[in-house]
């Protein structure tokens, strides 16, 4: 049973769970999993395939035959709905490319900045439960617009040795370079530092256990990567005037992800707070995965009454959730007054899932609180920016004394030295 509380009564940051405290002994786990990857590479990546996918593989790779057969055996209704996923992703995203700019100063002084793709990118894509094509095109559709010129995914095989039609069916449809039979803290390691098959990349995207999030942590610096995934969260503002079925629907559709995934409802109405939670039980029982969906509704799931809308975004702020819908009647009126949520869903009839599918914008978002500071993956995390800088000597010259007397006053004469010697006689 949900628990339910007044606003008043909990502190905003017990609301969501974000508890990502590794399990006893991931940290040992992964380094060692990372020092054999990088000792034996590829028969590394086989072993462990065996030994954690129980797959017996002799190739990494997917083969041009595997991936042309699960396109060929998809069905052509779902082969549209990825594509018109594409599409929506493309066209929303596709806002988000910035040009470079140059600005011309008296004197010929020319300063500017330049965006460069890069150059290769990683994706990994987690199988165990679930299969989530649509977290490779998630990934995949903002690289490639970004002009990154190869897009590598690992993700974990059956025990067959076979990867997800569904998956590769998807890869095809958003482009991606090559894809390789590879999952866990394995893969990731892989992606980092290379083996006679596998890439080496500039950069690892995708959501994964916590072994992957650890590996991530691990190699980041030597490789970019887009962030540290927490327990997936849904938020549900809600007025006195939502329909319950709809509002315990999509707390659900969060729950059944993880049983530490967190679904919470924070609403004016007592009465639809005791409607909530009786559909949450009626509900529950109706589920493929009602295991997962009841332990992360009992354990983490929790409905809140406030004594105002005002109040109710208020917390929503401290709470930064990464996802957000705002059921209520106007929700464009407390559009501007939400300030820290990962994406925001606007209306009674905008469930969290048409923004995971179809919508556009994308579904990797910041977890854990990070949406105070951070943002959903986008087309910026695949491209770097460089700004140059051009002065003509008699340009130089005019300031010239004045980096001098500043890089003196650092202490650093070097510095001083490199502007000087080129007006000395």
């Amino acid at each position: 049973m949900i628990k339910q509380y007044n606003l008043a009564e909990i502190p905003v940051e017990q609301i969501l769970n974000r508890d990502i405290r590794e399990e006893k002994g991931v940290e040992a786990i992964v380094d060692d999993i990372i020092a054999n990857v990088r000792k034996d590479g590829d028969a590394a990546l086989l072993a462990y395939g065996e030994k954690f996918d129980r797959a017996k593989l002799t190739a990494l790779e997917v083969s041009e035959a595997e991936l042309i057969e699960a396109f060929d055996a998809m069905d052509t209704e779902f082969i549209k709905t990825l594509e018109i996923a594409r599409d929506n992703i493309s066209r929303f995203h596709s806002r988000q490319i910035q040009k470079n700019f140059v600005i011309t100063e008296e004197g010929g002084i020319v300063l500017g900045q330049k965006y460069t793709p890069i150059e290769k990118a990683g994706l990994y894509v987690p199988g165990g439960t679930a299969s989530y094509p649509s977290s490779v095109l998630m990934n995949a559709v903002p690289a490639k617009l970004a002009g990154v010129s190869e897009l590598v995914m690992t993700t974990p095989p059956n025990a067959e040795g076979k990867i997800a039609p569904a998956i590769l069916a998807a890869a095809k449809v958003a482009g991606v370079s090559r894809i390789f039979k590879v999952g866990g803290a394995q893969a990731i390691a892989a992606l980092a530092y290379g083996t006679e098959t596998v890439p080496k990349v500039d950069k690892i995207v995708g959501p994964g256990n916590v072994f992957v999030a650890t590996a991530k942590r691990k190699v980041y610096g030597l490789v970019d990567i887009d962030m540290i995934a927490g327990p997936s969260e849904i938020l549900v503002l809600a007025d006195g005037g939502c329909d319950p079925k709809f509002v315990a629907a999509d707390m659900l559709s969060q729950a059944e992800h993880d049983k530490l995934a967190t679904a919470v409802l924070i609403t004016t109405s007592k009465e639809l707070a005791e409607a909530v939670s009786a559909e949450l039980e009626r509900q529950i029982p109706l589920l493929p995965r009602k295991e997962i969906a009841r332990a992360s509704i009992d354990v983490n799931g929790k409905i809140i009454v406030a004594e105002s809308m005002e109040q109710a975004v208020a917390a929503v702020n401290q709470i930064a959730p990464e996802h957000l819908e705002v059921c209520v009647a106007e929700p464009f009126a407390l559009l501007d007054s939400i300030k820290n949520a990962g994406s925001i869903f606007l209306g009674r009839n905008v469930p969290e899932a048409l923004g995971d599918y179809l919508a556009g914008p994308n579904h990797t978002l910041p977890t854990s609180g990070t949406a105070r500071f951070s943002s959903p993956l986008s087309v910026d995390d695949f491209v770097k920016k460089s700004s140059f800088i051009y002065y003509p000597k008699e340009a130089l010259g005019k300031v010239a004394d004045r980096i001098v007397d500043f890089a003196e006053r650092e202490g650093l004469h070097a510095h001083a030295e490199s502007v000087a010697v080129r007006f000395r006689k």
